[in-house]
C-alpha cells in the first residue's frame, strides 16, 4: 500500500536526506519519496501501524505532519536534521 504525508518544515535535500537516510531504516517501509515542493513524503508500507511509525520518526526529526505542534524546538531539530543531512 502507499500513502502520502504533508509535513512542516521541510526546507531543502539536505532535510529530504536525513528523513529518506532515517525512515529506510524500518523494514516495512519502501519506495520511499520526498516532495520538497509540496512539503510531501511519500512511501510504500505493508501494515497500517507502519504509518503512525513514520509519523512519529518525522515529529522526532523535526518534521511533523501538517496539523501536529509545530513549535521553536521542533523547528530547531528541523535545523539540526536538516545539517546532517547536508554530510549524507
Amino acid at each position: 500500500m502507499r500513502t502520502a504525508i504533508r509535513i512542516q518544515n521541510l526546507k531543502c535535500s539536505g532535510c529530504a536526506a536525513t528523513i529518506r537516510s532515517k525512515i529506510s531504516t524500518f523494514s516495512t517501509i519502501n519506495t520511499i519519496e520526498i516532495n520538497i515542493e509540496t512539503s510531501e513524503v511519500s512511501f510504500d508500507y505493508t501494515a497500517t501501524k507502519d504509518i503512525a511509525l513514520v509519523k512519529s520518526k518525522l515529529t522526532q526529526l523535526g518534521y511533523p505532519p501538517v496539523g501536529l505542534d509545530n513549535s521553536l524546538r521542533t523547528k530547531a531539530t528541523s535545523f539540526i536534521s536538516c545539517a546532517i543531512g547536508k554530510t549524507i
